[in-house]
């Protein structure tokens, strides 16, 4: 059980990382710019699932074994490339739509849901990244490294939220406006497209 203390450091430490510019951060921004806040937040709830993922994985001992396997770490990092190469095409399509003067068609929460969770279990640097803070936070002499570990991840995703939430809120509040016209609505998509192929990029370029 980690104590009161490094829980209420941990907490903002991980608040301040989750406003820290990112692959994850970035989406939920795109996502709240072009559908607007709610659609921002399906997105983070979607990628706080995937939290739950990496959170297991350093908890059982999994991440070290992904650590230790460069093939494994590179299908992984593969796999969120191609699905962020898909998202650059269904923005590009959208604007393309869009540009003839049609209504854009909405993905729905639940769609916007599932790919916040796609996206971020596809990117292995959030597991590397969660094995090599977590265990800095964790006492030996408290118990259970694994328990610790688990306490920490739910810790995290609780400033995610509180750090994702103001973001999805802020800009979908900013762009509202903006998104109102179809050039608008055009624009934001080219930008969303752009934004989506620069994180394939970055992610195939990652190192283990």
């Amino acid at each position: 059980m980690i104590s009161a203390l490094t829980a209420t450091s941990f907490f903002f430490t991980a608040l301040l990382l989750g406003y820290a510019p990112g692959p994850d951060i970035i989406f939920v921004l795109a996502q709240s710019a072009v559908h607007g806040a709610r659609a921002g937040l399906a997105t983070m709830a979607g990628l706080v699932t995937g939290l739950c993922v990496h959170t297991a994985l350093v908890s059982l001992g999994i991440a070290a074994l992904i650590k230790a396997s460069p093939l494994a770490f590179t299908l992984i990092k593969c796999a969120g490339a191609v699905y962020l190469l898909y998202l650059a095409w269904l923005s590009w399509k959208a604007a393309a739509v869009q540009h003839q003067g049609k209504p854009p068609d909405f993905p729905g929460y639940l769609a916007l849901y599932r790919r916040g969770i796609i996206m971020n279990i596809t990117n292995p640097k959030v597991t590397m990244f969660f094995l090599a803070l977590l265990p800095q936070f964790c006492d030996p002499s408290r118990g259970s490294i694994g328990m610790q570990c688990l306490q920490l991840g739910l810790i995290f995703m609780a400033a995610t939220v509180v750090a994702f939430s103001s973001v999805s809120l802020l800009a979908g509040r900013i762009f509202s406006r903006f998104n109102r016209t179809a050039k608008g609505q055009v624009i934001l998509n080219k930008a969303c497209t752009l934004i989506f192929v620069t994180l394939a990029v970055l992610l195939l370029v990652t190192e283990l």
